[in-house]
């Protein structure tokens, strides 16, 4: 496209050169030659006007005399009647301009000149039409390779971004060309690269998420299997199988989750729920593993909540600050629900150092961690929370105290708060 461009503008240049130089050398030529002949007619005027006034007055008419009205370079014959023809100068050959004028009394001066002169103005002006002619090509071609290397270089940058994009290399570059048909493209490759890199974002997002969100549920189901294979009671087997299904239906239930915070993080699908119930199911799965690590786990407070939420999504909130407690927490953790105003409140707490100063509220948001963890649960479990109208929030940092947030339905009598372990 750079050679087509320099091409097409030399070709152009040199059309319009051509035109109106050639134009230009017939104006001159014929201009050179009217001059010379106009000059060449002056002098024989002028001569013979010398020539009758000098007859009238019978003066003496001679060659020095006639020679100081015309140029060296010419030559001029005057012819009297009765008188001996006078010559001044050299008479030229070759091809001439000639003028001769006649007198009132029969005079006769005839002035030539050697139309090389003419020949040689004429070859002095193509030189210089000539030298123009090639300052405005070498003028054209520069011009035409600046212009070239502006047209160019932007498409070539262009088709590097397209290729970076098509590689996976979503960044966008923000650089404008001062030209408004490639800046338009640049703008649209800078938004394709902006989406590109979203959706990208999302999708490790949703692979990460996936990851830390199926790990426990996995872990709880393959351990009831390994219950069930390891027994020969069948009520046992019973009961870990109905235990197991109910873990395959939360398993169901997280995978849905994760695909619809996927598409839309604010689309929530909160009901009215028992809350005693997801606290007491969750404080069950998780105290064999607590049991295993020489630690306890406690439900205490207000009874016969009812708020409004997504069943599952509370379940997986508080799983992930039941497992964060288990990984970096100590002693004896416990689940609290109390009423603040119109809103339900899980709290959960241990006994544990807390959350490190230099972490304060940085610690939900992603690949943060006070240890060598991913950082993904408490972010994913804010968006959680978030998705159906609650909020998770860290009270107290040291021991550390998280606090989740719902909107109470109010229940038709009071009950006593009291502990449950």
């Amino acid at each position: 496209m750079r050679r087509r461009l320099i091409n097409s503008t030399l070709a152009v240049v040199l059309v319009v050169i051509a035109v109106f130089g050639v134009s230009l050398v017939i104006v001159e030529t014929r201009t050179i030659g009217n001059s010379a002949q106009e000059s060449v007619d002056s002098e024989a005027l002028r001569l013979i006007s010398v020539v009758e006034s000098r007859l009238l007055e019978d003066e003496r008419i001679t060659s020095v005399l006639l020679s100081q009205q015309i140029e060296s370079k010419r030559y001029a014959l005057v012819e009297i009647p009765g008188r001996s023809p006078i010559e001044i100068g050299k008479r030229p050959t070759g091809s001439v301009i000639s003028s001769t004028v006649e007198g009132e009394r029969g005079e006769r001066v005839t002035v030539k000149e050697s139309r090389s002169a003419v020949t040689r103005e004429v070859g002095r002006t193509l030189m210089i039409i000539g030298a123009v002619a090639l300052l405005a090509i070498i003028s054209a071609v520069l011009l035409a390779v600046r212009q070239a290397n502006k047209l160019t270089s932007p498409l070539t940058d262009l088709a590097e971004t397209a290729e970076r994009l098509g590689s996976g290399d979503p960044r966008p570059r923000h650089k404008r060309y001062g030209v408004p048909e490639l800046d338009r493209v640049a703008d649209v490759l800078d938004a394709s690269a902006e989406r590109i890199a979203r959706m990208l974002t999302a999708e490790r997002r949703l692979a990460a998420d996936a990851s830390h969100q199926l790990r426990t549920p996995l872990t709880a189901l393959s351990m009831r299997i390994e219950e069930i294979s390891v027994t020969d009671d069948p009520d046992t087997v019973k009961e870990e199988a109905n235990i197991a299904l109910t873990q395959v239906e939360r398993l169901t239930d997280v995978v849905e989750r994760l695909l619809t915070n996927a598409r839309d993080p604010r689309t929530g699908s909160a009901v009215v729920f028992d809350l005693d119930e997801v606290v007491k199911q969750q404080v069950e799965e998780w105290r064999p593993a607590y049991r295993s690590a020489g630690r306890a786990i406690v439900h205490s407070g207000k009874q016969g909540l009812r708020a409004i939420g997504t069943p599952g999504a509370v379940a997986q909130v508080l799983a992930a600050l039941i497992e964060n407690s288990l990984m970096h927490g100590g002693g004896t953790v416990a689940l609290r629900t109390r009423v603040t105003g119109n809103q339900a409140v899980i709290e959960v707490t241990d006994e544990g150092p807390g959350v490190p100063p230099d972490l304060g509220a940085r610690i939900f948001e992603r690949t943060i961690s006070g240890r060598n963890s991913t950082g993904i649960g408490l972010a994913v479990a804010r968006d959680l929370a978030e998705a159906d109208g609650g909020r998770l929030e860290l009270l107290q940092q040291q021991p550390a105290v998280f606090a989740l947030f719902l909107s109470r339905v109010a229940r038709k009598r009071q009950e006593p708060e009291r502990p449950v372990r």
